[in-house]
């Protein structure tokens, strides 16, 4: 067994994966502690030098990754992932780059690639950016109809959320999150009394609907395929093949 293979197996082992967990909880704990005057003046030497620790524990570790697997590393995404993330850690704290020292907490995300429950839901997520793509053209759509009609039912009331169409759109989004828009209808009512259909419209076809589609677009991304639909699946693409074979074998062989 070569070096590399005995590097490999410890670095894709359950126990050294749980370690690396462990490891980015206790930096993440550090950074936060760190945004604590009391705590740093009383602790300052002992969160800085558990810092750099952490740092260089995973400078190795990439070091190790990167010699186990070569350039197989480069065709996991979430190699790429750890690799910026503690890249961007590994940049002076000072002169024009400290801005980027209040970046180190991004080192706290690796928890997401250390994590496979955390990895399937961002794949998910990720996986499911088509549709609400879709959605959040269709939100568009409404807020822009919406704030039209909006203006011109309501410009004349006074109210300066409903004077342009730039607030009016604001204000139907503040609507369709929810947020204090009964608030909003009942400052309208008092002086057009039938403002509660538009909103109530609104409400049903906005939040009620389109946002219910994001969390339904999200929920169907992360259900997995069942078995009985690749076994379905299989089976069709089998018939395929014999039918294609089929087709072009000759007519004496059919």
């Amino acid at each position: 067994m070569s070096l590399r293979d005995r590097v490999r197996d410890v670095v894709d082992g359950r126990r050294f994966q749980r370690f690396v967990i462990g490891v980015i909880v206790v930096n993440a704990v550090v950074l936060g502690c760190e945004t604590s005057a009391a705590l740093v003046a009383a602790h300052g030497d002992l969160l800085a030098a558990l810092d750099r620790t952490a740092l260089v524990f995973f400078v190795l570790e990439l070091v190790a990754r990167l010699y186990a697997h070569r350039t197989r590393f480069f065709r996991d995404p979430w190699n790429a992932f750890d690799l910026a993330v503690v890249a961007v850690s590994v940049f002076p704290a000072a002169g024009p780059l400290s801005v980027l020292r209040s970046l180190r907490v991004l080192r706290a995300l690796r928890l997401v690639s250390a994590v496979p429950s955390m990895r399937r839901v961002v794949t998910a997520l990720v996986r499911s950016v088509p549709g609400l793509l879709s959605l959040t053209g269709l939100l568009v759509l409404l807020l822009y109809v919406g704030g039209v009609v909006a203006v011109n039912l309501f410009r004349h009331s006074g109210d300066p959320r409903f004077a342009d169409l730039g607030s009016t759109v604001l204000t139907l989004f503040q609507v369709t999150t929810g947020d204090g828009w009964s608030d909003v209808m009942r400052d309208l009512m008092a002086t057009q009394p039938l403002a509660w259909v538009f909103f109530l419209v609104y409400l049903l076809v906005g939040t009620f609907t389109v946002l219910n589609l994001f969390i339904a677009v999200v929920c169907g991304a992360m259900e997995p395929e069942s078995p009985p639909d690749r076994m379905l699946l299989d089976e069709v693409r089998a018939l395929r093949e014999e039918v294609r074979a089929l087709r072009l074998a000759p007519v004496g062989d059919r």
